[in-house]
């Protein structure tokens, strides 16, 4: 098999997971303590295993692919509900390629025994940092700036609501990327060691 038929085989099994792991059809999703009308689910893990695999644009085709599906099968109560999860897994897709960027700039080479292990390990972390950073932090002005809207934009929610949805939303969406990001990551890691790439 070569290389372009193992990523387009890759890209197709990983399309496929992210749709079969989406709650519509799984029912894996666990409401948020703090915000029972926010659900940390795992479909968004293939997505990061994806960029990490692959690269950045996969990873954005699986996500968009991922939205056109949750419109027609699955809005949820806002139909532009699944407008506002691409952005939140874009955003989180950004954080992950900056820090990409930011560690082959510095271009410094570790040199231990474990280096190859070091390196995983700062790329994640740096990866789950800035993922973590820029879906929150974008999430926050757009929750804040389309709450008060009337259906299907936002809520129509008055300014002291959003005041007090916003930091728990923000809350969901730093601590859904800071599971998310490391598991892609890992994920990505075994299925580069188990299939050679």
């Amino acid at each position: 098999m070569n290389v372009d038929t193992k990523k387009l085989t890759l890209i197709i099994a990983l399309a496929a997971v992210t749709v079969a792991l989406n709650p519509v059809f799984t029912g894996i999703a666990i409401p948020a303590p703090y915000a029972p009308f926010l659900y940390y689910q795992i479909w968004e893990i293939p997505i990061v295993t994806a960029f990490a695999l692959i690269n950045l644009r996969s990873a954005v085709a699986i996500a968009f692919m991922n939205m056109t599906i949750l419109i027609v099968v699955f809005p949820g109560a806002l139909i532009t509900g699944p407008f506002y999860n691409l952005l939140a897994v874009l955003s989180m897709l950004l954080g992950i390629y900056v820090s990409y960027r930011l560690l082959t700039l510095k271009n410094n080479s570790i040199k231990t025994p474990n280096a190859t292990l070091k390196k995983q390990t700062i790329q994640i972390a740096t990866a789950t940092i800035l993922g973590v950073a820029l879906r929150t932090g974008l999430m926050a002005i757009v929750n804040y700036a389309v709450l008060r809207y009337e259906p299907p934009i936002g809520y129509a929610m008055p300014e002291t609501a959003i005041l007090a949805a916003t930091p728990l939303i923000a809350l969901f969406n730093s601590t859904l990327a800071l599971y998310t990001v490391p598991i892609g990551h890992i994920v990505a890691n075994a299925v580069k060691k188990n299939l050679k790439l």
